[in-house]
């Protein structure tokens, strides 16, 4: 069964996330999958709400805006409680341009619209790191404090 929120598994609606009062209630973390939830919740570094979307957009696969749970979302940011927006999404074509589609959705709306951020893994060699990945930890450099 589906939480009717956060549209992750659960075995009760809403799950225990969404049932949490002490969770951030302005923040919505949108994820692809609910392993991905998992993931998250596992550093303990994140207290606001979750939206699966079970899925990216995919035009190549059929999969468009209408096959995941875009509408949901949509309508959960309707009621203006949620000041921000963070996109999980992987770093693939799919999961960018599924991004892409969510922020252009939200212009021009209260809801701040962030991406985690992108960059080198702990543990990995610049010399075996793609270009995109490269290029994105350069851009997205910050300060040593």
């Amino acid at each position: 069964m589906f939480c009717g929120q956060c549209q992750n598994l659960t075995d009760a609606s809403p799950c225990s996330v969404c049932a949490n009062n002490q969770r951030n209630r302005e923040q919505i973390c949108v994820v692809e999958e609910p392993l991905d939830v998992l993931a998250l919740e596992r550093t303990h570094c994140y207290r606001g709400l979750y939206h699966v979307l079970h899925g990216v957009l995919s035009p190549l696969n059929g999969v468009g805006p209408d096959q995941i749970k875009l509408r949901e979302l949509f309508a959960r940011l309707s009621d203006g409680e949620v000041r921000e927006l963070v996109i999980a999404t992987n770093p693939t074509l799919e999961g960018e341009a599924t991004a892409m589609y969510i922020s252009r959705h939200l212009a021009g709306s209260d809801v701040r619209v962030t991406h985690l951020a992108r960059g080198l893994p702990v543990g990995g060699s610049l010399e075996y790191t793609d270009e995109v990945t490269l290029s994105r930890a350069f851009q997205g450099r910050q300060q040593v404090d």
